[in-house]
């Protein structure tokens, strides 16, 4: 069972930037075992983002998702490669991430409300 975090208010929770993206392209980031390279559009753009699916998904297999993105995270660097938001993942009881996902349906660059 994982911990309860500390309460938030919804000004603290009303500045995440939560949208719907499709993974465009997934590759695995060189020089990392656990990170793919996701190109995700969420809209108005195409972002990059450095999630740690590698260990339990090929990139074949999230490429066409559409998933739920955190899309103004402060930028992370990977070696020369910088990721410009979170893919958000549920974990099971193995640990094993699960990318939110959406209906396919839906428009990438959709609020998550």
């Amino acid at each position: 069972m994982s911990e309860i975090k500390d309460e938030i208010t919804y000004d603290d929770f009303s500045k995440i930037d939560l949208k719907v993206g499709k993974v465009l392209n997934a590759e695995q980031l060189e020089g990392y075992k656990k990170i793919l390279k996701l190109e995700v559009d969420i809209g108005e753009r195409k972002i990059e983002i450095m999630s740690g699916l590698a260990k339990h998904y090929g990139p074949g297999e999230i490429v066409g998702k559409n998933v739920i993105v955190c899309t103004n995270l402060a930028p992370r660097k990977f070696g020369e490669k910088t990721s410009n938001g979170m893919l958000l993942a549920a974990t099971n009881e193995d640990g094993k991430p699960i990318p939110l996902t959406v209906l396919s349906d839906t428009r990438a660059g959709s609020p998550i409300t």
